[in-house]
């Protein structure tokens, strides 16, 4: 009798098929298991997750811009905003640098309270940087999406995760955070901020979730939440799930406090 090898490919090898529609289950799966065994690895129990716009410069990197413009055929008045908006960038650089230096005094062995972002540039990058400086590793959360490619090099590198699903890099968001800083942003730091008060409104995440809004003006004018109020498609404690400040110090003492609080004596994920 002929001896015959076969030849066949398994499937957890078969490209094509991991590539398929009937795969996605795996895919999604993955997407959660590769994150878990990391987070695990390195300790993290829950995050701190900072939100805002990619398009928020450093300060100085804004004043160098400006420059520029003023002395070329440039946009005086759009490198004036950036040079305005820089502030936010500082602030949570400072805000992640002394969140991560209260942090690693807490506990020797396990990693609470990490700074988290979505791994990209403007805000995300700012909170890294801060954790960065304030040597405490950080986790970058980003998303493959049909932009230029960016570099965010202060995330550190065993935490630096790459989604193709939103809704699974959303669920690290969630799932690990004891608290949220949002700072201004476009559609997708909107998205993220309803998002969670969604689930927190609604109490499909029971934990407490202490959630900062950073820069009133910025927030007083892009979303008015005292006139869904006043049109009764919110009530009025849900304008009171977040807290408002233009303060480095205020948002810093009033998270440590509520960390403190709820979230010191119960590590790792709650939902």
């Amino acid at each position: 009798m002929t001896d015959r090898r076969r030849s066949g490919i398994k499937a957890y090898r078969n490209r094509a098929f991991l590539n398929s529609k009937h795969a996605r289950p795996l895919r999604i799966l993955a997407e959660y298991l590769e994150p878990k065994s990391r987070f695990e690895a390195e300790n993290v129990d829950d995050t701190i997750v900072f939100m805002g716009s990619a398009r928020i410069k450093p300060r100085d990197a804004a004043e160098a811009a400006l420059r520029q413009a003023q002395l070329e055929e440039g946009d005086p008045e759009g490198a004036q905003r950036d040079l305005r908006m820089s502030a936010y960038y500082e602030a949570a650089r400072e805000l992640a640098f002394r969140l991560t230096q209260w942090s690693k005094a807490l506990d020797p062995k396990e990693r609470r309270f990490v700074v988290c972002t979505g791994g990209g540039p403007g805000i995300m990058e700012a909170a890294s940087r801060g954790a960065a400086e304030a040597r405490g590793m950080n986790v970058g959360l980003t998303i493959s999406i049909p932009i230029e490619e960016f570099d965010n090099p202060y995330v550190t590198r065993e935490l630096a995760f790459h989604f193709h699903y939103f809704f699974m890099r959303k669920f690290w968001f969630a799932y690990l955070a004891k608290a949220v800083i949002v700072f201004p942003g476009g559609f997708g730091t909107l998205d993220e901020l309803f998002e969670l008060l969604t689930l927190v409104q609604t109490k499909k995440m029971s934990k407490p979730m202490p959630i900062v809004l950073f820069g009133t003006e910025y927030w007083r004018e892009v979303i008015d939440f005292d006139a869904l109020v006043r049109h009764g498609t919110i009530n009025a404690e849900d304008v009171d799930l977040m807290y408002r400040t233009d303060s480095v110090a205020a948002a810093y003492d009033w998270l440590v406090a509520r960390l403190r609080e709820y979230a010191l004596d119960q590590p790792g994920p709650m939902l």
